[in-house]
């Protein structure tokens, strides 16, 4: 093998991705360790609404890319890249094998596809005045989202609607350069030698498994996560608090929703997120080996798959 292994586990929020990572994590004899791929992840003090795994989890596995920024502070998805490549070699300098796990797919292909961001100098002015229309009630962050759908569909599709900084950074790009966002990105081949597990559920099972999670961050703290935020004095409208449920639980603290209000409006937003995820991993995509973790075999399946596939 020319190249060094990187096993992917991809698949949509909910369905399973950590615990499994972490077990086969634990399996191998090489011993197992774990980037985060999810950008919600990265914040620190954000816990309960992003699932982040807990102390006790990432203490069975060495975990990466996992609370190393402030609420009010940002990472690039340059930024991201870099740091998680050169994670990635270092497990591969101590004889490990790396795992890279998440749902967010634009930062999965920037490691694995060689995607570099457009290296377009930042306007401060145009940012700025995007930033104000994303904190107005009467245009505000869904009105960005349908401007960027109008001027760069395939980019709109890929950038979820509550990522506040990636829509701005998108119309930034487009309105700065005169051309799409997605025709400004280079790709190529891989650095690594790719081990792509999907996991995949029943819509209807996955979505009760949203429910629930959906029920038990609320009854883990969520609200008092959110608030505790807020008396930090971290702004609402940041960039990062426009993950789902933060933006909900704003509202319940100001007494515009009710918890079962807001338990709905997340239930609504996670479908969506689901379906874009789904645009994102495709179960026809060759490269992707699928598995249903209902499966009593998949876990053995899935490990004889990696050890055929590093042979």
């Amino acid at each position: 093998m020319t190249k060094l292994p990187l096993i992917l586990i991809v698949g949509p929020t909910a369905v399973g991705k950590t615990e499994l990572a972490i077990q086969l994590a634990e399996k191998f004899t090489q011993r197992g360790e774990i980037i985060s791929a999810d950008s919600r992840l990265f914040y620190r003090g954000m816990d309960i609404g992003t699932a982040k795994p807990s102390l006790e989890e990432r203490a069975r596995v060495p975990h990466y890319l996992i609370d190393i920024v402030n609420p009010d502070e940002t990472l690039s998805l340059a930024v991201f890249q870099q740091k998680a490549k050169d994670i990635i070699a270092d497990i591969h300098a101590r004889g490990k094998l790396p795992f890279l796990v998440g749902g967010t797919g634009q930062y999965i292909r920037a490691v694995t596809q060689g995607w570099s961001p457009p290296e377009v100098v930042a306007d401060e002015r145009l940012r700025s005045e995007l930033e104000k229309i994303a904190s107005r009630e009467e245009r505000g962050v869904d009105w960005l989202h349908d401007r960027l759908t109008q001027l760069d569909p395939e980019s709109a599709q890929k950038i979820d609607a509550r990522n506040v900084r990636r829509t701005i950074r998108a119309l930034e790009v487009i309105l700065t350069t005169g051309r799409k966002f997605s025709e400004q990105r280079g790709q190529g081949d891989s650095h690594y030698h790719l081990i792509t597990i999907g996991l995949t559920r029943p819509r209807v099972e996955l979505y009760e498994r949203v429910d629930k999670r959906i029920d038990a961050m609320f009854a883990n703290g969520f609200l008092d996560e959110v608030k505790g935020l807020l008396e930090k004095g971290y702004s609402p409208t940041l960039p990062s608090m426009s993950a789902i449920g933060y933006r909900e639980c704003v509202r319940v603290l100001k007494g515009e929703l009710t918890i079962e209000q807001a338990k709905v409006e997340m239930r609504r937003v996670t479908r969506i997120f689901v379906r874009r995820q789904a645009n994102w991993f495709k179960e026809s995509d060759p490269q992707i080996k699928w598995f249903d973790p209902n499966d009593e075999e998949s876990f053995e399946q899935i490990e004889q798959y990696i050890l055929d596939s590093i042979k």
